[in-house]
């Protein structure tokens, strides 16, 4: 016996916001759940699998339209056709009072009751599914209890959307624990909710989050897919992570240290998107970048500010064999100065490193300091010409401060040396 788990699909997840990046792929991205899903149907036919478990949130919240709908049953009817049966816990974006559309249902195709759990024996194949679906979004209690007991001479699968005891990543629904999970007394726990995949317990019984299927934006990185299973006398022979992501995102933290030359930094962010990219080149690789470490190019990026994300755009053009897509570049240089030696010194230079040092270590200075400063300026944004220093975030303001110092310092430094080449 042969089947698939997988979970969170979310599809047509709407993935707000991507309109606003510049030469983002917004449509590849927004069709990547579907395509997900089609991948996942393509491989539970390849495979032969004998039936193929949802552990909820197949879709994102109810439905715009019916198209949503329409789409995920043209593929349960492609397993149908198979002879793949499909069991269907739904969630807490899916839960029977999120979804208000209906259509009508695929024969072979199992979505378990909200009412209370159910077992559905499978005598062909030795197996007996349980599961229960969330009756609305907010399930406060643990759902495991009125799981029934396991079937003798069977293989237990349960499958659960759910939030284990300690995991703070999602809201925290229908809770429950590990141990209770393993005092069922099944042989697999297919659950969903939380997006990244981890394996909870080995075996005795296997406990797998299979993670989403597909990545959605840059918090939720790296392979996505589903567990392709081997069940042979009633035991686990064989269990793996299959990748069905059509979009891969990364986080890529780039030390600068030491790089003078813009070609020589997009060189180093070439060398590390191939290395992210290794197995798994034929996809789309969103990439939201950190530049960080000590370098001469926080002046160049001070006294124009965007060269260095333009750098790393102009080095995906010339990537081998991938596609890369830039989400967004996020900048922490240093530059090389001595800074604890220039603010001895009686300069400009120094006077902005002293005053930055007072007001970062005064807070109540500091944002009494950035009110004078915002009642000073012309033009305000909407929304800034009445803030209110004293309830913005200290921390938020440190870091504008700093950003403003470096930008200041590079101004000033080149400024200095022009002079000193007159």
């Amino acid at each position: 016996m042969k089947f698939i788990h997988a979970a969170d699909l979310h599809i047509d997840s709407p993935l707000l916001g991507l309109n606003a990046y510049e030469g983002a792929p917004a449509e590849r991205i927004r069709g990547a759940t579907r395509a997900a899903l089609i991948a996942l149907v393509d491989l539970a036919l390849a495979e032969r699998v004998d039936l193929v478990a949802l552990a909820g949130d197949i879709y994102d919240g109810n439905w715009q339209d019916f198209k949503t709908g329409l789409f995920f049953r043209e593929q349960m009817v492609r397993l149908a056709r198979a002879g793949v049966r499909v069991f269907i816990a739904k969630g807490n974006h899916d839960a029977e009072s999120v979804i208000t559309k209906a259509l009508p249902g695929v024969a072979g195709v199992h979505i378990f009751s909200s009412r209370k759990a159910e077992c559905i024996e499978l005598p062909e194949i030795g197996v007996a599914v349980h599961g229960r679906s969330f009756p609305e979004k907010a399930v406060v209690e643990d759902l495991l209890p009125g799981y029934s007991a396991p079937v003798p001479g069977r293989f237990n699968l349960g499958i659960l959307h759910t939030s284990l005891a300690g995991n703070i990543e999602h809201p925290t629904y229908a809770p429950t624990t590990a141990a209770a999970l393993c005092a069922k007394g099944y042989d697999y726990f297919a659950l969903g909710h939380i997006h990244k995949r981890e394996i909870v317990r080995e075996s005795s019984p296997r406990i797998v989050y299979a993670g989403n299927l597909q990545g959605r934006h840059a918090r939720e990185t790296g392979s996505k897919g589903c567990e392709l299973v081997v069940v042979e006398e009633g035991r686990i022979v064989s269990a793996e992570h299959v990748s069905l992501d059509v979009v891969r995102w990364h986080q890529i933290v780039l030390d600068a240290t030491g790089v003078q030359t813009l070609e020589a930094l997009a060189s180093r962010f070439a060398q590390a998107a191939q290395a992210h990219a290794d197995g798994a080149r034929e996809r789309l690789h969103a990439v939201r970048l950190l530049i960080e470490g000590e370098s001469e190019l926080a002046q160049r990026e001070a006294e124009q500010p965007g060269t260095l994300a333009a750098a790393i755009q102009a080095a995906t053009q010339e990537l081998d064999g991938i596609e890369v897509w830039i989400e967004k570049v996020k900048i922490d240089l240093r530059s090389p100065i001595d800074r604890a030696s220039a603010a001895e010194r009686p300069d400009a230079v120094g006077d902005v490193i002293r005053l930055v040092d007072e007001l970062q270590a005064d807070e109540a200075r500091l944002k009494a300091w950035m009110g004078e400063q915002l009642r000073e300026m012309k033009n305000l944004p909407f929304g800034l010409l009445d803030a209110d220093p004293a309830a913005l975030d200290a921390e938020a303001l440190r870091a504008a401060l700093a950003e403003a110092e470096s930008t200041l310092l590079a101004h000033l430094h080149s400024a200095s040396q022009q002079g000193a080449g007159a």
